[in-house]
């Protein structure tokens, strides 16, 4: 087995197999080492779908990035030939006047998106499914929409492969050696050198050895697909949406034939470390409770009987942005993580700009905002 690359990439979830495609079809020699086997279900990217949206607060790098990542995930789609992105639009809805919701429609102003803002009334006219109070509105994103999450890292680890790339799954990393001129990665199917490094380890940064600790936290999250009216909430008629209430952030996805209308919570969850046991949906009153109130109380059509329910990982900065850096001793390896919450839009976008950094020194965006250095006593 071939044991040194020009690159490693350790973690090939939805960050590292999209680096390793634009990798590989630069002729790159990279190597995606992986604990499991993408995709796979014991990270942050299986669940099936993901928001595809583009108004976005916070810095404008986002909007950018996710501009981007939407024209690569088609681009992906049209190579593999298989649907990856379905544009059913995106429904924000929250009090009139909130900071989030403004942003949003300001954004979408200075990047021309095409943005509806919607009454109470005209939301429940156009999809009679939802409930709201009078107070709220509803910035509708038309050109929104879903992806089919492991499709796509499905499609990246096929067009990574056929690029030249080697896929290393159910290969855990134990032990990150970096010197000034290279980095060795230790695994249980060997050691493996490279001249530069990328570390995309999702939720187990924390975990390996020699690599030090970064700010990043595991959290325990679930989500559920409801029986719902398919005349109302199906595919065909109705949007992914997130909603904001007293009981917490909420966001969704129409039925998909038939599966049942499905809701996450953004906030909330509980920590997990790596090695501790994984409780899978259901251990927690809560994991159904919180979903179906805030259903019941937006979308009561959809709060029929729990068709399924799934967790996941979150993996957090304290600020919940990104990290996107070299390493501050070792400018030879790249940083990416934090990602979870909103970030799998932008693994398209992300894999590009990690190749870029890693090849030609630099990448399109000011990515300043995602240095790790922010974390850092001044």
């Amino acid at each position: 087995m071939r044991t040194s690359y020009d690159m490693i990439i350790a973690g090939a979830g939805s960050m590292g197999m999209s680096a390793g495609y634009y990798l590989a079809r630069q002729g790159v020699s990279t190597p995606l080492i992986d604990a499991f086997d993408p995709p796979h279900s014991s990270g942050s990217h299986h669940g099936e779908t993901r928001l595809m949206r583009h108004a976005y607060t916070g810095h404008e790098v986002y909007t950018q990035m996710a501009l981007r990542a939407d024209r690569l995930w088609k681009e992906l789609e049209e190579t593999g030939g298989e649907p990856l992105l379905i544009r059913s639009g995106v429904l924000n809805m929250g009090l009139s006047g909130s900071a989030s919701l403004e942003a949003k429609r300001w954004r979408a102003e200075e990047y021309q998106l095409a943005v509806e803002t919607l009454s109470p009334d005209e939301i429940v006219k156009r999809w009679p499914g939802i409930r709201l109070p009078e107070a709220y509105i509803g910035l509708y994103e038309t050109e929104a929409g879903y992806l089919l999450s492991e499709a796509c890292v499905r499609a990246y680890r096929q067009q990574a492969l056929a690029s030249g790339a080697v896929l290393l799954p159910n290969t855990p990393v134990k032990h990150i050696e970096i010197s000034s001129n290279g980095a060795a990665v230790s695994t249980e199917a060997g050691r493996f050198t490279a001249d530069k490094l990328i570390l995309s380890l999702g939720a187990w940064f924390g975990s390996v050895g020699g690599l030090g600790p970064l700010p990043i936290r595991s959290v325990r999250k679930a989500v559920a697909w409801f029986e719902s009216d398919e005349a109302l909430f199906d595919t065909a008629r109705f949007p992914g949406f997130t909603f904001g209430s007293a009981d917490g952030g909420f966001y969704g996805f129409p039925s998909i034939g038939g599966s049942g209308l499905k809701i996450g919570r953004h906030d909330g969850g509980r920590e997990w470390r790596p090695g501790e046991p994984f409780e899978p949906f259901g251990t927690y009153e809560e994991d159904e409770a919180d979903l179906r109130r805030a259903l019941a109380a937006f979308m009561p059509r959809a709060a029929g009987r729990l068709q399924k329910g799934a967790v996941c990982k979150y993996e957090l900065t304290p600020d919940e942005h990104f990290i996107i850096d070299r390493h501050p001793e070792h400018e030879h390896v790249l940083l990416a993580g934090g990602f979870s919450g909103h970030g799998f839009k932008f693994a398209s976008a992300v894999g590009e700009s990690l190749s870029d950094l890693a090849v030609k020194g630099r990448t399109g965006y000011d990515v300043s905002p995602f240095a790790l250095s922010r974390f850092m006593p001044v």
